[in-house]
């Protein structure tokens, strides 16, 4: 008899993604399709990702389907929306919504919704190492990406999360400062691998980021003008994103010493593409009871909603 698992998909503004995971919980496929940016540019307008996903989910459930062998789907699990509120909508997740509501008449199984941002926590939490202590009780969670950068306090339940917003950026988020200012510099979309690159290869004295942490909010706005002028100043790339990622790094810092400081010894998560950045997270690492996820599972991914339909199935929660 064919051994039971549970199919995650996900449709963000970047990327098109589905997964497995198996009954036991462990992720058995994380399989992504990048949406294409057209050169020079900073993202894509809704219409243009929705009509991207499409294109590109015939072929990931085509190769979803051929990593299923010696499986039987029980469950699938969608991304809905962008975050657990009233309203919370992007146009995007409509193409994973039908994805998955095919898919499962397919097999005719139930599908469960989730948010994007739940996702992003359970994928995250899977893959810190200590999956176990941080469901166990309640937690605060960093969701910084190109779409989000949000401060939440999670509680975990038998079939998810209960998600509190808390603060978080005022204006720019954290991703989509990092992109504009790479695509300033002549970087490709995404911007933030190879920003990295760039930033492991400064050599010179980074200037001392004048950050705007007011509480659990920021501003980031600020950090595209100061990162221009430093880069026409100076002419290093180098330098320059190095600059922009102490900037984002040192804003993170102070904004979790300031959660600390209404949540006193709180576990801290950090998930979203952002935290797949290895001087961010060393810069973070010293503060104590943080955890993050492995680049994989950071960035946008349908191994978390895999995870959450797992759970939702087992807890015998309704169809959706």
């Amino acid at each position: 008899m064919d051994k039971l698992c549970y199919v995650g998909i996900d449709t963000s503004n970047y990327t098109t993604s589905a997964a497995i995971c198996d009954e036991r919980g462990n992720v058995l496929a994380n399989l992504k399709r990048p949406l294409p940016v057209a050169e020079g540019g900073c993202g894509l307008r809704q219409s243009d990702a929705l009509f991207a996903h499409v294109k590109n989910l015939p072929s990931l459930m085509q190769e979803l389907g051929e990593r299923l062998d010696g499986y039987r789907v029980a469950a699938v699990g969608v991304s809905a929306r962008p975050r657990d509120v009233e309203g919370s909508y992007m146009p995007c997740f409509l193409a994973g919504e039908a994805a998955a509501a095919a898919f499962a008449a397919g097999r005719d199984v139930p599908v469960y919704s989730f948010s994007h941002q739940s996702g992003h926590i359970m994928a995250a939490a899977y893959s810190s190492g200590e999956s176990e202590k941080l469901l166990s009780a309640p937690f605060c969670a960093f969701h910084v990406s190109g779409g989000t950068t949000e401060i939440v306090r999670v509680e975990p339940r038998t079939a998810g999360f209960d998600v509190t917003l808390l603060g978080g950026t005022r204006d720019l988020n954290a991703g989509q400062a990092i992109d504009r200012v790479g695509v300033a510099m002549g970087l490709k979309f995404p911007c933030g691998p190879e920003l990295e690159r760039l930033a492991l290869a400064n050599t010179a004295k980074i200037p001392k980021p004048k950050i705007c942490v007011d509480g659990l909010e920021c501003n980031l706005s600020g950090l595209e003008n100061l990162a221009r002028g430093l880069y026409q100043k100076e002419g290093s790339a180098e330098l320059c994103a190095a600059y922009v990622l102490r900037f984002v790094g040192e804003t993170l810092r102070a904004l979790t010493r300031n959660l600390r400081e209404r949540y006193e010894g709180v576990s801290v998560l950090f998930a979203g593409g952002v935290m797949s950045n290895s001087i961010i997270k060393n810069m973070l690492g010293g503060e104590g009871n943080v955890y993050f996820s492995e680049p994989a599972f950071s960035a946008d991914n349908a191994a978390g909603v895999s995870l959450l339909c797992r759970a939702a199935r087992l807890a015998g929660g309704e169809r959706v």
